[in-house]
């Protein structure tokens, strides 16, 4: 079912910014400077999947004003459970701008011919495990053939497939495993390896009680495979633009109004990560997916803490690192599926990531006096049955 979030946002609109141009080589310059182009005040957020602490900067964002500080009268955000694709919606022109894995686009933007622009790295750092049972003999990548290798598909299997071809691996010879959005597969053996993030599925896991012992699972019970250390980590949540609109003033401007608001909604959840985790949960609640999904106030928690690790790593936040944009599009361009097919077989257009904007938005922040460097501290988060 598709849950729509939508909260208006009371003050007026912000006069109207003056428009600017963005010298870049790597996506189009917006159009000449229009002191009389109106500003955007709706917009719409497309995510990529169900209200949790993976997206807490965009709700907390919404929750503390921080849209309407930016001159947006309103600002929806849209969850989605697997019906909707992020960057499909963005194309359609149902929403303004997405959130989506950099590989998934990559694979739609080759396919489709069309053009989406990051203008926001998000989460600087691959999140992705695959998970085992201690005694099962998988401790790496070299392990994986003849094994039933579990995956979601919609595209989070690349870094799977291009971990493997980093160690020269035959995909024919993996079976890759199509397993639900928990870890039910891997408690009921249904595969020898189950894919799953660092902020979720591993946490939940850990939330299930050991009928060995009583006691919750421990991370001694697992072997667990990070994808962040193998040639084939990608880039992962990105915030994604129409290229062609921001040639557009007026959507260009929108664009650095809005990361300016997303910026300080992630430094929000950065040094208050309790409070973030709880405007999550409440999301998740008052969208109705507290029944579904493990959304308790502790598995949140828990999501919250490893978000901020795979987003403040100590680079400007959402700045695109090109060196690890050029080790995601290599691990794509060399890996090719369970049936032998390439994932994609071109570089992508350069227009497919830019970092004028979200500097631009650094930029206005830090003259307005926002600090937006820093560190995150992590903090300790003891894991309950069920997330509870």
């Amino acid at each position: 079912m598709r849950h729509s979030i939508r909260r208006r946002l009371l003050a007026g609109t912000a006069a109207a910014a003056a428009a600017f141009a963005l010298a870049a080589c790597t996506a189009p310059t917006p159009a000449a400077t229009d002191a009389n182009f109106t500003p955007i005040t709706d917009i719409k957020l497309q995510l990529q999947w169900l209200p949790q602490a993976q997206f807490a900067g965009y709700y907390v964002a919404l929750e503390k004003g921080y849209f309407q500080d930016e001159g947006f009268d309103s600002v929806e955000l849209v969850p989605s459970g697997g019906d909707i694709v992020p960057q499909d919606a963005l194309l359609n022109g149902d929403v303004d701008f997405a959130v989506a894995w950099v590989p998934k686009v990559l694979g739609t933007l080759e396919s489709s011919g069309a053009e989406l622009t990051d203008i926001a790295q998000v989460v600087q750092k691959s999140g992705t495990l695959q998970v085992s049972w201690a005694d099962s003999g998988i401790t790496s990548v070299s392990d994986f053939e003849g094994k039933r290798i579990g995956s979601w598909g919609f595209g989070n299997e690349w870094e799977i497939f291009a971990a493997m071809a980093d160690k020269g691996l035959d995909s024919t010879k993996v079976s890759i495993t199509t397993q639900d959005f928990s870890m039910n597969a891997l408690l009921d053996h249904d595969v020898d390896a189950a894919q799953a993030m660092t902020y979720n599925e591993y946490a939940q896991i850990l939330e299930v009680v050991n009928p060995a012992t009583g006691k919750l699972y421990q991370p001694s019970d697992f072997n667990v495979i990070s994808y962040e250390d193998t040639a084939g980590a990608m880039l992962q949540d990105a915030i994604w633009a129409d290229t062609t609109r921001l040639a557009d003033p007026a959507y260009a401007d929108a664009a650095v109004r809005f990361l300016k608001a997303v910026i300080k909604g992630w430094i929000y959840a950065r040094d208050n990560p309790e409070d973030a985790a709880k405007i999550s949960y409440d999301a998740a609640i008052a969208a109705g997916d507290g029944g579904a999904f493990p959304v308790g106030p502790t598995h949140q928690l828990w999501q919250m803490n490893e978000v901020n690790k795979l987003i403040w790593t100590g680079g400007k936040f959402g700045l695109i690192d090109s060196s690890a944009w050029d080790k995601t599009v290599k691990g794509a361009l060399s890996a090719v599926n369970q049936d032998g097919l390439p994932l994609i077989t071109k570089d992508p257009a350069a227009s497919a990531y830019s970092n004028d904007y979200i500097q631009k938005a650094l930029d206005e922040l830090a003259a307005e006096g926002v600090v937006v460097d820093g560190a995150y501290t992590p903090i300790d988060v003891t894991l309950t049955e069920g997330g509870k």
